[in-house]
């Protein structure tokens, strides 16, 4: 709360509610919310508290049933969690600010096992999750002072359910999370789970390390059910990962991760659900444009990743396919990747296993297609004999790919113009 003298506030061309008192001796208003009224009892000498409630500070977890308005800014001031049974719906056009924390005053938003999540965006008003740093308004897309290569600024938006996993044990804790927060759980033994709908949201800047080798991803699927709707995601500038899936079940169509720190698709613990129809854009610190691990279970799940491009950068791979992953990869694209003569990076490899279940089909490949750097045979770039589900397409006349049209004026992508080459 701060000391000022009486404005009225402007917010995104919103007049903010305040509320307003009198805070010196011989002012003679009381309580003033209307300050062309009250202001007539003030001889100008007056200084007041203004409160303004166009943006709530959200410090402790949510168990009831709430309701986040597009008239107001939410700030996580913590690690927030929904918890069971409870459901936050959050309307179009919501902007969610985390503030800045590491370890464990990491700020992030917990779905909870048993708990839904009703974030319905449009098209033309998308839910916008990003950092306290970020100046950005209802009804701007891009923001107006950070670049979308800043990361680790706030946590991560992290969704988890009762769906099965291939890990140790039935349930399990996310990473990201401390293991002594049991809000963290992910996993259980119901496929159909339901965690709710997420529907055109952009999540910015995350990305925020509780500790070495524990970070937060963009988007976390943690057992999420095929009961949960998930269409229509952006990720920007991400420390960790832009959207990773550990087990679960869930389908999501429309998905695009511009500059994640690691890897921007990454997946885990036999993840049983499909993505449809995907844009990678890699960024200088982006490792992989596909991490695909496999089970580390007795369950042997396979995932489908179908209809994506991706859009390399000068350190990055096009796949890494690990720990005897499994699933089917079908009508991508893949361009702008480095040489792999140079350092090694620019591949599309096979590594721990994973030659085992491509030879026994359980890791399938087709409609590869790829525009190499000029004289690089396409066996340099598709290892391990998945070169004979790749052609070598010149830039411009792939026949596969992503639908970039579904991102079109939601995205900061699209309105940065980084979708041209698409």
């Amino acid at each position: 709360m701060k000391k000022s003298n009486l404005k009225l506030a402007l917010v995104a061309g919103v007049l903010a509610v305040t509320a307003i008192s009198c805070k010196k001796e011989g002012c003679t208003d009381v309580n003033a919310n209307n300050y062309n009224e009250e202001a007539k009892k003030d001889d100008g000498s007056c200084t007041y508290d203004v409160v303004d409630e166009s943006v709530v500070t959200v410090s402790s977890n949510i168990t009831s049933n709430t309701t986040w308005e597009a008239s107001k800014v939410y700030v996580l001031a913590g690690r927030i969690t929904v918890t069971s049974g409870a459901t936050l719906t959050i309307e179009p056009g919501t902007i969610i600010k985390g503030e800045v924390g590491t370890g464990p005053n990491a700020t992030a938003l917990i779905i909870a096992r048993g708990a839904k999540l009703m974030a319905e965006g449009t098209a033309t008003s998308p839910i916008i999750f990003t950092t306290v740093a970020d100046e950005i308004q209802p009804g701007q897309i891009a923001s107006p002072n950070l670049d979308p290569t800043f990361n680790g600024l706030w946590g991560g938006l992290i969704v988890l359910g009762n769906a099965p996993i291939s890990a140790d044990a039935a349930a399990v804790q996310i990473e990201g999370i401390p293991a002594s927060d049991q809000n963290g759980l992910y996993g259980g033994a119901d496929a159909a789970d339901d965690s709710g709908v997420l529907r055109y949201i952009s999540i910015r800047h995350g990305g925020a390390n509780i500790g070495e080798g524990n970070e937060i991803n963009g988007l976390t699927l943690g057992g999420v059910g095929s009961g949960t709707v998930i269409e229509n995601i952006e990720v920007i500038g991400n420390q960790d990962d832009g959207i990773e899936w550990f087990g679960g079940t869930v389908n999501v169509t429309n998905a695009l991760v511009w500059n994640a720190g690691d890897d921007a698709l990454d997946t885990d613990q036999a993840w049983g659900g499909t993505l449809d129809n995907f844009i990678v854009i890699c960024g200088a610190d982006t490792d992989h444009a596909l991490e695909i691990d496999g089970p580390e279970g007795t369950l042997l799940a396979g995932h489908t990743l179908r209809n994506g491009s991706a859009k390399g950068a000068t350190a990055s791979e096009l796949a890494d396919f690990r720990a005897s992953a499994r699933g089917t990869f079908e009508n991508i694209y893949f361009f702008n990747f480095p040489d792999p003569a140079t350092d090694g990076r620019g591949d599309f490899s096979l590594s721990t296993g994973s030659d085992i279940t491509f030879a026994d089909g359980d890791l399938m490949f087709s409609g590869l297609e790829a525009t190499s750097p000029a004289g690089v045979m396409l066996a340099d770039v598709f290892k391990a004999g998945t070169d004979v589900h790749a052609s070598e397409v010149a830039a411009g006349a792939n026949t596969v790919g992503a639908d970039k049209s579904v991102f079109a004026n939601w995205t900061w992508a699209s309105v940065a113009n980084e979708l041209t080459n698409f």
